[in-house]
């Protein structure tokens, strides 16, 4: 589809104040490694399309949105905000804030953000809808937590509530309780959050991407593998594997459409709408999975607009199944501009 058949519209690209993106790509020798480049790839395609895009740096104050906001009297707000003031959970109090601007914008509404920043707490949603996840236990900040003897060995410890992977290496998988200890003080001290340790399921770490408000689209299922592994190594996506693009050359990472039969892909697909909509979600989410060794799915976590850079997991497994870049957003702003907040 060419960029001039879609309608002009004017868009605030709302980002962090520290990931406003040069104007074009003189003198970067590799983008994939630059923290913007999801905000650069979002901002110079929406003007290629041919919108009126403006980038807006949000820091600590709403006053830059309600500006920006009455300045440009935009159409949408395509929201790219991962935080708030720093803190990663306040992001959904933005996006309320821009609700009772009556501005619309993409991405999930305040609710569906809230449920599943908690971690914990999705999984207990999903346990009740019968959907398999890892027993779990959620150790708070400075309480003296103590492993339930129903969790068994080996433990993924990890953030109660941080996205992106932060906190998550090798040594995230425990297998005794001093090492669990050890782990859990240190994402008390590094993410100042409370940790949470679910049983490891060993087997195959796939993702599945779902658009739509009620009416729903899954993408292709998406694999995440790592062909040069050391020995001994988890495939697992650590903070590294996530961002260190010389580190991903180096241990074979990849991400491609998940070999699986037609009825284990259907089931996926399944599955992720179905959670979906048990979360009141809305604009686009990523589901995490693993699958382990006997075919069993157990559902890990949900990424409400995660990351829409040009060649990732999403937009990749969108393409896969027809839909450029181009149309992706399209799409995106499109759904953001028909949810209503009362429905």
């Amino acid at each position: 589809m060419s960029p001039r058949r879609f309608r002009k519209l004017r868009v605030i690209v709302l980002m962090q104040e520290e990931l406003l993106p040069p104007e074009t790509l003189d003198g970067v020798e590799d983008k994939r490694s630059q923290p913007w480049r999801t905000e650069y790839d979002v901002v110079s395609t929406l003007r290629a399309m041919g919108h009126e895009a403006w980038p807006i740096g949000v820091g600590s104050e709403l006053g830059t949105i309600r500006q920006a906001i009455q300045e440009h009297k935009p159409h949408v707000a395509f929201n790219l905000l991962e935080e708030f003031d720093g803190y990663p959970l306040f992001d959904q109090h933005v996006v309320s804030y821009l609700e009772l601007m009556k501005q619309k914008y993409t991405g999930c509404n305040p609710r569906g953000l809230t449920l599943a920043r908690d971690k914990a707490l999705t999984k207990k949603v999903m346990a009740y809808h019968r959907i398999h996840v890892p027993r779990f236990a959620v150790f708070p900040m400075s309480r003296n937590g103590r492993r339930p003897s129903r969790l068994r060995f080996p433990l993924f410890v990890k953030s109660l509530s941080d996205e992106g992977s932060v906190g998550i290496a090798q040594a995230s998988v425990v297998r005794d309780d001093e090492k669990l200890k050890e782990r859990v003080d240190f994402i008390h001290r590094q993410n100042q959050t409370p940790a949470i340790a679910e049983e490891y399921i060993e087997g195959r770490e796939i993702y599945v991407g779902v658009v739509g408000n009620q009416r729903l689209q899954a993408y292709t299922p998406w694999e995440l593998v790592m062909t040069n592994l050391s020995a001994g190594a988890l495939n697992i996506a650590t903070g590294k594997a996530k961002w260190d693009v010389n580190y991903q050359k180096k241990i074979g990472l990849e991400t491609r459409p998940a070999e699986l039969e037609v009825p284990v892909k259907k089931r996926f697909e399944r599955i992720s709408k179905r959670i979906y909509r048990v979360l009141g979600l809305s604009g686009y989410a990523r589901m995490d999975y693993r699958m382990a060794e006997d075919g069993r799915i157990y559902f890990l976590e949900v990424n409400p607009n995660p990351q829409i850079a040009h060649s990732e997991d999403f937009a990749d497994s969108a393409e896969h199944c027809g839909m450029n870049y181009e149309c992706l957003l399209q799409k995106i702003m499109t759904l953001g501009m028909n949810y209503y907040p009362n429905l």
